[in-house]
């Protein structure tokens, strides 16, 4: 099912550990259509940067538990995925954070994960963003996600953010 010009409901929903899991990841009429307007609000993106690629999307609350995650994750009320851009074969993550910044738009949560971020220095080449937009009320807050020395993850926020 195409959930705009680009996403389909299946870059939303798929899931290697359900599969291997025997876990329903299917989302409910309600459910489809959250995604499809978050689907809509991450066409905008797609549109000026180019191919997205959703490495998480919908979680059932099951399917979030087996992978060590909250139920009460945005993955699993249709709100949030994790994202991934790729131009020429190499990943460039930033390029995501940076579009939804240039383009002013509203989000709930923008978390820059992993890669080259420490305690002290924001990222330029995240492992991935993870990206959160609701119907209202949405924070438009950016994190960062890293580890500590005891290879925790912790939050903090970006150092050299700029109000969008």
């Amino acid at each position: 099912m195409r959930l705009t010009k680009n996403f389909t409901i299946n870059e939303f929903t798929r899931s290697a550990t359900a599969l291997r899991l025997n876990i329903n990841n299917t989302p409910t009429k309600e459910g489809i259509i959250k995604l499809r307007l978050l689907a809509t609000f991450l066409q905008t993106i797609r549109d000026r940067l180019g191919a997205l690629r959703i490495t998480s999307g919908y979680r059932s609350p099951q399917l979030s538990k087996a992978i060590g995650s909250s139920s009460n994750s945005q993955h699993c009320r249709y709100e949030a995925v994790d994202l991934q851009y790729f131009k020429r074969g190499k990943m460039d993550n930033i390029k995501i954070y940076e579009t939804l910044v240039n383009l002013g738009l509203d989000f709930d949560q923008c978390i820059l994960e992993f890669g080259n971020a420490t305690e002290y220095i924001d990222p330029t080449h995240p492992d991935w963003i993870h990206l959160s937009w609701k119907v209202t009320d949405n924070r438009r807050e950016v994190l960062i996600a890293y580890k500590d020395e005891n290879n925790k993850t912790k939050y903090r926020p970006l150092i050299k953010y700029n109000s969008i």
